[in-house]
């Protein structure tokens, strides 16, 4: 598929092309949304302000190990991000959000972990000016043990099986509803909704009223762990899949896989709760471009970048069932 050439799609005519948010040519296109070879940075400099509505992201992330795909160090790691944040702050409309997964890091050395990510979480509210709305946490229980020096070789640390995914806001009242998210009822809720309960005070304190359990809402309110229950219409949870369409496909054509993969699962949610139908999604790493293809099957514009034109153009292959 050549450079600019559209991935054919259902077509949607009543929504306004992605495409016209961006100066620049793209990479490929879909019906919803475009990918981009550039430095997000130029890309975002050629959009207009509030013009995107969700910008969810898995950044490199400050290993003291360089990665293939290009990770910036924990010294320089702030500076580094910051304009990127700054740029998706004008972007974002007023009621608009960005999801931030960034992961921790050891000190070189030493089995202690490194403060970075609690600067950075810092730098974006204070010197940017975004809104933490809430904090998430991935939990990936395929995580390897590393170091290994620390966990497996002198058995002094265990295994680090969570990430940081931080909500910030351009206002402290972004556009959300978790009504959108809901998970079914655990047996003990269910139980209680067919009983009822009475007015009663926990050890804790918390008043629990009558109408608690009544009624039918559509489901529970998930609480802010992104794992396996998370509530998901389209892939199991992992990023390690070795059968996923992605991946069974960048075998078929001996082509590179992203060596560093988000699951599905992470901007599916933050897409259900914090969008609706023909907003923009943005984000600006997008590697294998995982949310580029949620957005797509969500039915929401959406824009990719990425600097790497391999990485583009297998990225294409999760867009394959569209294409039949």
């Amino acid at each position: 598929m050549a450079m600019g050439q559209k991935v054919q799609l259902f077509e949607r005519p009543d929504m306004l092309p992605a495409t016209e948010l961006v100066s620049c040519n793209p990479f490929y296109t879909t019906q919803f949304g475009a990918a981009y070879c550039a430095d997000s940075l130029d890309v975002m400099a050629s959009m207009p302000d509030g013009s995107v509505n969700l910008a969810v992201t898995s950044p490199p992330y400050a290993l003291h190990f360089q990665k293939e795909y290009g990770n910036v160090s924990q010294n320089d790691y702030i500076e580094w991000l910051v304009p990127f944040a700054e740029q998706i702050m004008r972007v974002l409309a007023d009621d608009g959000s960005f999801v931030l997964n960034v992961g921790g890091a050891w000190m070189p050395g030493q089995p202690t972990r490194s403060i970075y990510t609690y600067k950075l979480l810092i730098a974006l509210v204070e010197q940017v000016g975004l809104h933490l709305a809430q904090e998430f946490f991935w939990y990936n229980p395929a995580k390897m043990p590393v170091p290994a020096e620390w966990v497996t070789v002198r058995r002094i640390r265990v295994k680090d099986a969570v990430e940081f995914v931080w909500w910030f806001s351009k206002s402290p009242w972004p556009k959300a509803n978790n009504r959108n998210i809901l998970r079914p009822y655990s047996k003990d809720m269910e139980r209680l909704r067919k009983k009822g309960i009475k007015r009663t005070k926990r050890p804790g304190g918390y008043v629990i009223n009558e109408g608690f359990a009544n009624g039918d809402a559509g489901g529970a309110i998930p609480p802010n762990i992104v794992d396996d229950e998370t509530p998901t219409d389209m892939l199991k949870f992992g990023n390690n899949a070795a059968n996923d369409q992605y991946t069974r496909r960048c075998k078929e054509t001996k082509m590179k896989i992203h060596p560093a993969r988000f699951p599905a699962v992470l901007p599916e949610m933050f897409i259900k709760f914090l969008t609706d139908y023909d907003d923009v999604v943005l984000d600006p790493f997008a590697g294998s471009n995982t949310t580029g293809m949620v957005a797509e099957r969500l039915e929401r514009r959406w824009l990719a970048v990425d600097t790497n034109q391999s990485y583009l153009e297998t990225s294409k292959f999760r867009f394959d069932d569209y294409n039949a």
